[in-house]
């Protein structure tokens, strides 16, 4: 075996945010950085001598030199066997379905998600355990402490491998197989929707846009819209993963995908724009003429979710990150199903669905999936979507309509402050936290508030608690605001708010949305007095 032993020098920086390491470039490009975090994550793994380790990443750039240094690392650390998707790349759903399909020990998912790419731009790894959802709190707070104490790190002394040609290969003795980044994916997809009724939609004059921001999920996007479901060519745009997403934010929001929104508001639009982000694990979904929260999608596809073949049995249960609407608690209730409210992070819900608890799952971060993989999945949001419009044969915003007149409509709304001053942004929690006991019985902007807290959860599954998960101030007729300091970002603090009204009567369900949260935008401003700890009067994004 030729591998060699590097001392090395702890960073105090490498603790891992809700989804992985994060961190600009330059950081990564640090003289053993990238070495010592992975190191860390294996000093914090056993039982995987022999075992698989599944690696890939977005594309973004610094993924390929990254894949060299994780593949040689476990070669040295004694797994028998690592699993690289062509080019270094694969989606994170995609990495997930394949640390299940091959029953991996777990794997390196190389992303900083809907962050912006390139040279000075952000980077991140994170580590996936063996049910292909992210690594538990236990293990990450192992890898942090390990983080702190590395003295050495042990890599082979082995040329780069060809990651661009599918076969396998050896380092030092262990397999390396390139595979394809995309099949496994779509044959999975082909199993949970009827491709053939999405095809009949499509063949009978059906138009949609899929925009994959030069990220990630652009070559699945074109294998199975427009191979395999027969969209035509131009229906995927933006396809091409670039190492910088063409200089744009690989963030599927109405910001920063305002382009596709403008197109669906438009007179001669698509009947459905749909766009994911950087790691392929966010959706956007917008109808013609109508934008669909992501905690309103996550409901409608709840409640209709029985249409696809792949959950015609029905759902055991709904998760939602607390932030996320009550939209979703309606259609549990209805259904008469389990609905689990938990901290912000994928792997929250990990426990939930390997306990065959719930069935799908959602944040308003534009994240919604279920458990096929154990990672939100943009492209499987967009294919239930697609599934479901190929059934009922009606339009997406005959959909949502019907939905809020069955349920109400939870008006909802996300404003992001967004690189403001971490003391400052501290400062205006830590204040908040202190008054959550004297505000019930209060009244702020004319509205009662009636509940207080900072969101703890008791896992219902290993009985884990988690702390501090964001500040929740409730009124009464349901409405709310939530206060939660971002854990995605690179730079500064990013405070964010999230302003929802529940509104039963269907005479008031087309109002603009701001509008409709106006008392309630205006309240949050005063709970928090957002400007004089932050300086800004305005958020730097509404969603």
């Amino acid at each position: 075996m030729m591998f060699k032993t590097v001392a090395t020098t702890p960073f105090d920086d490498q603790k891992p945010g809700t989804s992985g390491l994060r961190k600009k470039v330059p950081e990564f490009q640090q003289e053993n950085y990238v070495e010592n975090f992975i190191q860390s994550v294996f000093d914090s793994l056993e039982g995987f001598k022999g075992k698989t380790l599944v690696i890939g990443g977005d594309g973004r750039y610094y993924n390929r030199e990254v894949v060299q240094i994780a593949a040689k690392m476990a070669a040295a650390n004694g797994f028998g066997r690592v699993l690289i998707g062509k080019g270094g790349i694969l989606s994170t759903p995609a990495a997930s379905n394949v640390i299940r399909k091959y029953k991996a020990f777990g794997g390196l998912v190389l992303s900083a998600s809907h962050n912006p790419g390139g040279p000075t731009e952000d980077f991140g790894i994170k580590y996936n355990i063996g049910n292909g959802g992210p690594a538990p709190e236990k293990i990450t707070e192992a890898i942090f402490a390990r983080s702190k104490t590395i003295t050495q790190y042990a890599i082979a002394d082995a040329p780069d491998i060809d990651i661009d040609t599918i076969g396998t290969q050896k380092i030092d003795g262990m397999e390396v197989e390139i595979i394809d980044p995309i099949a496994d994916y779509a044959a999975l997809m082909e199993e949970l929707f009827d491709f053939e009724a999405i095809r009949a939609l499509i063949k009978s004059g059906f138009t949609l846009r899929f925009d994959s921001m030069h990220a990630v999920t652009g070559p699945y996007g074109k294998e199975i819209l427009e191979h395999r479901l027969g969209a035509p060519e131009g229906t995927c745009i933006n396809f091409v993963p670039l190492e910088d997403f063409g200089g744009h934010h690989p963030d599927p929001n109405l910001v920063y995908a305002k382009d596709l929104y403008d197109l669906l508001m438009s007179a001669d639009g698509p009947d459905f724009g749909a766009a994911s982000d950087g790691d392929g694990d966010r959706n956007l979904i917008i109808g013609k003429g109508i934008f669909i929260t992501p905690s309103d999608s996550l409901a409608m596809l709840a409640a209709n979710a029985h249409l696809a073949p792949g959950y015609k049995a029905g759902l055991k249960g709904i998760a939602r990150s607390m932030p996320t609407s009550g939209a979703a608690d309606r259609v549990a209730e209805k259904l008469k199903i389990g609905m689990y409210e938990t901290p912000t992070g994928w792997k929250f819900f990990g426990n939930l669905l390997d306990a065959d608890m719930a069935t799908i799952c959602g944040e308003e971060s534009s994240g919604t999936g279920s458990n096929h993989v154990r990672e939100k999945d943009g492209l499987w949001a967009v294919l239930l979507w697609l599934n479901i419009l190929a059934v009922r044969k009606v339009s997406v915003m005959q959909i949502a309509h019907e939905h809020w007149a069955t349920y109400g409509r939870n008006y909802y709304s996300r404003h992001d402050y967004e690189g403001v001053d971490t003391a400052g942004a501290n400062k205006l929690m830590d204040d908040l936290r202190a008054r959550l006991p004297t505000l019930p019985g209060t009244s702020v902007q004319g509205l009662k508030i009636t509940h207080a807290d900072d969101f703890a959860y008791l896992d219902p599954v290993d009985k884990s608690v988690s702390k501090n998960q964001g500040i929740r101030v409730l009124f009464e007729g349901g409405s709310r605001v939530v206060f939660r300091l971002s854990g995605t970002g690179t730079s500064g603090a990013t405070i964010r708010v999230y302003i929802e009204r529940y509104e039963p009567d269907p005479k008031r369900h087309d109002l603009e949305t701001q509008s409709a949260l106006a008392d309630l935008i205006h309240a949050a401003h005063d709970l928090a007095d957002i400007k004089g700890h932050t300086g800004r009067a305005e958020p730097s994004v509404i969603t």
